[in-house]
């Protein structure tokens, strides 16, 4: 095999860095000899941490150590060292696209509409019709294999998620919900959320658990005793650990989703309202449920979402109604206990 330095530079945000994992197989599976470098964000690094893939994690904090013209060129000399042969860059932003250029490499990818592509010597037709997936793994040729997302929660963060869940899953089954999004329109309404966690909670076999960033907090649920709320309280890592664990995640359009689709065994539950499957962010696992309301002349209003419903009725999200999504989690749940009965009986 070839023996090479390859660096992939992706400063995007979680949701994104979780989606590059495929990439990451992909480049090991055509390139087993070569030594690979990642180049991301604090928080990318606490998704790709222990990944085996991976030579080295080069952290890149814009906003804190790294904030300057002097600290970049630093960086700059930094990644020189390396001694750099092929440079991707699925980021398409400026300061990613100067990085990639100053790297060293011989050979840099990078998408045809980035800023400054000229500085890519290999430009990657940006495809908007493809699952973002599919667009990461075109740096590659060959192969239309299909590569899963994958993460690595540490033996640390399995005793934290034991300890978190000590005594509460006994014969339970783990039913986890996201209800945070940076954008508001992209999130299900706080009172839908509050509505399906009250009406899961009766059930005696559930273990309602809810997860998000410390901003999640601000998130009105009033939350019964019985609900494990870990808003804030745990990393990356270890909210993969607890998802691999889950039966079932309930998600808004936002990196939650993702973090599941490197887990195939659990279901997830996707609600998307202002955006949809064209934007190249549903599930990439397979099994995953996604409701919308299809047909609706306002939708998608934007790729992001907002802080506001443009057409004040916020149809896109009223009308999947917290009993849509209450009966399918019955059914997922009632189908796994069938199966097991089988497999017992």
């Amino acid at each position: 095999g070839i023996k090479m330095n390859i660096l992939i530079i992706h400063t995007a945000f979680i949701g994104d860095i979780v989606l590059s994992t495929a990439l990451i197989s992909k480049v090991k599976e055509k390139y087993p000899d070569s030594d690979i470098y990642y180049l991301t964000t604090p928080l990318g690094k606490e998704i790709l941490k222990n990944n085996p893939k991976i030579k080295e994690i080069i952290v890149y904090d814009k906003r804190g150590k790294d904030k300057g013209f002097g600290a970049f060129i630093s960086f700059v000399r930094k990644i020189r060292k390396l001694k750099i042969d092929v440079c991707l860059t699925p980021h398409r932003y400026l300061r990613s696209s100067i990085l990639s250029f100053l790297s060293g490499a011989k050979i840099r990818i990078g998408y045809d509409i980035a800023s400054l592509s000229f500085v890519f010597n290999k430009k990657i037709k940006y495809d908007r019709t493809k699952h973002e997936v599919e667009k990461l793994l075109s740096f590659i040729d060959d192969s239309p294999n299909r590569y899963e997302l994958e993460m690595y929660p540490s033996e640390k963060d399995k005793i934290r998620i034991d300890t978190l869940l000590k005594n509460l899953s006994e014969n339970k089954k783990i039913i986890l919900i996201a209800p945070g999004s940076k954008w508001f329109t992209k999130r299900w309404p706080e009172e839908y959320f509050r509505i399906l966690i009250q009406n899961l909670v009766k059930k005696d076999d559930l273990l309602i658990v809810i997860t998000g960033g410390k901003e999640e907090k601000e998130i009105v649920l009033n939350l019964d005793s019985k609900v494990l709320d870990l808003r804030g309280e745990i990393s990356l890592l270890e909210l993969a650990e607890l998802i691999k664990r889950a039966i079932l995640v309930v998600s808004n359009d936002s990196a939650p989703i993702h973090i599941t689709s490197a887990f195939p065994d659990t279901r997830i539950v996707g609600i998307f309202g202002p955006t949809v499957k064209e934007f190249g962010f549903f599930p990439w696992s397979k099994n995953s449920k996604v409701f919308e309301i299809k047909g609706l002349y306002c939708r998608p209003c934007a790729i992001h979402g907002g802080n506001s419903c443009p057409e004040k009725h916020f149809r896109c999200m009223r009308e999947i109604t917290p009993d849509l999504i209450e009966n399918e989690i019955y059914n997922y749940v009632a189908g796994i206990d069938s199966k097991k009965v089988k497999a017992n009986g």
